[in-house]
């Protein structure tokens, strides 16, 4: 069975039909091509606590999702609640995954400070939350594909993991 990774896009005006979501389509496109082995589900929500919060539980606790990836919903605007979502559903944080993320923000933008995504574990699934544009989601990905494997071989040791098509990264030994 191929492993899961679920991309949850977090927009009020894409939930409701206003704006095209660019992010979610851009991260189906990067996971793809880092794995084309795994599957990939996506969804879309408003920018609710409570509705975040239901998916990202739904997606670890019932369909064994190993990464989620969320869009949208991590800056200073008061609708921007995917981390406060993220942080009630997780037990045990990750933050070197978010603070590298912004840390390498912080060399392409200052405004990379003022993005507040948390990452963590939740069971075996990872959940790390990205910003809301395709320029960011594509920056932000790039800084923690590196990693994502070996974390998911910890998490998930009895499934093999998941190998970088690119990099050439190592699989996990039989």
């Amino acid at each position: 069975m191929a492993m899961k990774i679920g991309i949850l896009t977090v927009s009020d005006s894409a939930a409701e039909g206003t704006a095209e979501d660019r992010s979610g389509p851009a991260l189906v496109e990067l996971v793809g091509g880092a794995w084309p082995q795994v599957e990939i589900i996506t969804a879309m929500v408003a920018d609710e606590r409570q509705l975040i919060a239901e998916v990202l539980q739904e997606w670890a606790d019932v369909e064994d999702v190993a990464l989620i990836l969320t869009t949208g919903g991590t800056g200073f605007a008061p609708r921007d609640v995917t981390p406060e979502a993220t942080q009630a559903v997780i037990e045990r944080a990750a933050p070197g995954i978010a603070e590298a993320i912004r840390a390498a923000g912080l060399a392409v933008t200052p405004h990379a400070m003022l993005s507040r995504g948390v990452a963590g574990m939740r069971g075996r699934t990872l959940i790390v939350n990205l910003s809301g544009s395709p320029k960011a989601v594509r920056e932000q990905f790039a800084v923690i594909a590196p990693v994502l494997s070996h974390a998911l071989e910890l998490l998930r040791p009895d499934d093999g993991g998941i190998q970088h098509a690119r990099s050439g990264e190592h699989q996990r030994k039989e």
